[in-house]
């Protein structure tokens, strides 16, 4: 049995978690808003685009930078498939439901096959280039360390404002891939710094807890140890170019770990595994977690 000490300090990394995954979502929220406000003459000129169509994913954004998302289930009752088509309007409800990564991902994506790109990203790296930015700069960026990826991506997104929206579709494709890519960019890092401020501050806390365990799946594992960072272990999907492929991949940085996993995830379950323990520490769920 857990004395109330320890309780205590699970109730303090739940609440720091919390407050962490309400921040994030806050801060990629104003992100995408200002990466679409960037980016509206070019979407309206495109007519929109469709940035994910692999059933049953789908999703797209209008012209007006609304976005249409469709789920797709299987009705228990009656057997049937059900398709719904959700508008989203905000880019905080489109935060809530999908990793901002992979929305700029998509974004890079779709506009490269539509503008006939080479599959190797090309326009991002030129744009951190001539900006002065080394590809390995900014990586491991400590606490309250500057960000230079932001400073490109805000300065090459202002010039793009004041620029003349060119003619040329394929030139639009274009310029919006290579934005796409610098602001996934832009959001990794931002992601992997704000592991690094949670572990910063629940080091003390985790020392006296141990390690936790989070997940422990056929594919994945995930701790937070009781050195205060979060740790996990991974079998990638299967693919022919993968060489990781089928075998364990340990992911011990920020930097790693946001390749797999929404910090918005991690602090989510880590704060429903601590609840689940120790109910005491919050009160406001029911059996299933939910609040």
């Amino acid at each position: 049995m857990t004395d109330d000490r320890s309780a205590a300090l699970l109730g303090e990394i739940a609440l720091e978690a919390g407050m962490e995954r309400t921040s994030f979502v806050n801060d990629a929220a104003d992100q995408l808003e200002r990466f679409l406000k960037a980016n509206a003459d070019r979407l309206k000129e495109l007519g929109g685009m469709v940035l994910i169509d692999d059933d049953p994913d789908y999703l797209s954004v209008a012209p007006d930078g609304s976005f249409r998302s469709r789920t797709r289930y299987q009705d228990a009752t009656s057997g049937e498939w059900i398709s719904e088509t959700e508008v989203i309007e905000s880019a905080a409800e489109l935060i809530e439901l999908y990793n901002p990564a992979d929305i700029y991902a998509s974004f890079a994506e779709a506009a490269r096959e539509e503008a006939g790109l080479p599959n190797q990203p090309t326009g991002a790296e030129d744009l951190l280039d001539d900006a002065g930015i080394s590809q390995s700069e900014g990586v491991g960026i400590g606490i309250g360390g500057a960000d230079p990826y932001i400073g490109a991506a805000d300065e090459w997104a202002a010039s793009q404002d004041e620029a003349d929206i060119p003619d040329d579709q394929l030139e639009v494709a274009r310029r919006l891939y290579d934005l796409a890519l610098t602001f996934q960019e832009r959001s990794q890092l931002s992601e992997a710094r704000l592991i690094e401020q949670f572990e910063s501050a629940a080091t003390g806390l985790a020392s006296r807890l141990g390690d936790q365990l989070i997940l422990d799946d056929e594919d994945e594992r995930l701790w937070f140890k009781s050195s205060g960072t979060f740790e996990a272990e991974v079998m990638p999907e299967r693919d022919e170019d993968d060489h990781d492929a089928g075998r364990w991949v340990g992911l011990k940085s920020p930097e790693e770990m946001v390749q797999f996993y929404d910090p918005t995830d991690l602090f989510g379950d880590l704060a429903e595994t601590i609840a689940e323990q120790f109910p005491e520490v919050a009160p406001g769920l029911d059996e299933d977690g939910e609040v």
